[in-house]
């Protein structure tokens, strides 16, 4: 009598199909695609217009180098930090990771195969932004790619754990469309998205430069105006990974895979 030959599952495969049904349920939420995909597109339009009234030349800056960076943090910001909260807490509230955890998946599986989908419309939209500024700004290719390379996928990597993180003190789906917020203000208004920290008084600009979005967008515009010095690069570098692993320890330590009683 012949067996049944038992299915291999790896741990791609295994995150591979997660992604999957979570980008079904991603696309079923209109409220979350408004907010993820077209959000971001707009927002950089204001910047646009804000930075023309800024005197960037005093500060060595072009509108360019403003709200090129400013539309890949607006993307991070509401197409996988916002879009994920809402997420991790509806699949919570609706028992789906605890019924996750009984089966092959480990915990770092389920959130990295549940964030995928929101980091892959995050990552594809960064790129559609970032060639629409240049066009559309007259911009020259950048001068140090691999430093906004690398300030993407680190954003891309922090602000899932954020989320996760804010989830993890969100209590209901309602609720998830609140507790993003402070994090998103403080990171657009001090993080270099809407004003530049060149123009901040520089014990300001010193306190605003330890903000999680920040050494990103410094990657980021050093990366297409290649004005970074090796200091400059290793302090963004530091902070980044710094709130990265803050955040991943905080998951670790406080995320809830059940809904409160």
């Amino acid at each position: 009598m012949s067996g049944t030959t038992p299915t291999v599952t790896t741990p791609m495969s295994r995150m591979a199909a997660l992604a999957r049904a979570e980008l079904t349920l991603f696309g079923r939420s209109k409220g979350t695609l408004v907010a993820a995909l077209f959000v971001p597109l707009v927002l950089p339009v204001s910047v646009a217009a804000t930075a023309e009234e800024m005197d960037l030349a005093g500060a060595g800056l072009t509108v360019g180098a403003v709200v090129l960076p400013a539309a890949i943090g607006f993307s991070l910001l509401f197409a996988v930090y916002s879009a994920l909260v809402g997420a991790f807490v509806a699949r919570r509230e609706e028992l789906v990771l605890k019924r996750l955890r009984t089966g092959e998946l480990r915990d770092a599986e389920i959130l990295a195969g549940s964030a995928l989908p929101a980091a892959a419309t995050g990552l594809a939209q960064s790129l559609l932004l970032a060639a629409g500024c240049m066009v559309l700004l007259d911009m020259a290719a950048p001068s140090a790619i691999h430093l906004a390379v690398l300030g993407l996928l680190l954003g891309l990597v922090m602000c899932a754990a954020l989320a996760a993180v804010t989830a993890s003190f969100t209590r209901t789906t309602e609720s998830a469309q609140v507790t993003p917020m402070p994090l998103m203000l403080v990171s657009m208004m001090g993080s270099g998205m809407m004003f530049p920290l060149e123009l901040f008084p520089d014990r300001l600009a010193s306190f605003c430069e330890l903000l999680p979005l920040t050494p990103v967008m410094t990657l980021v515009r050093g990366g297409f105006t290649g004005g970074l010095s090796a200091s400059e690069t290793l302090t963004a570098l530091v902070t980044a990974v710094a709130w990265t692993a803050f955040a991943v320890f905080a998951v670790r330590r406080w995320f809830r895979w059940e809904p409160r009683h």
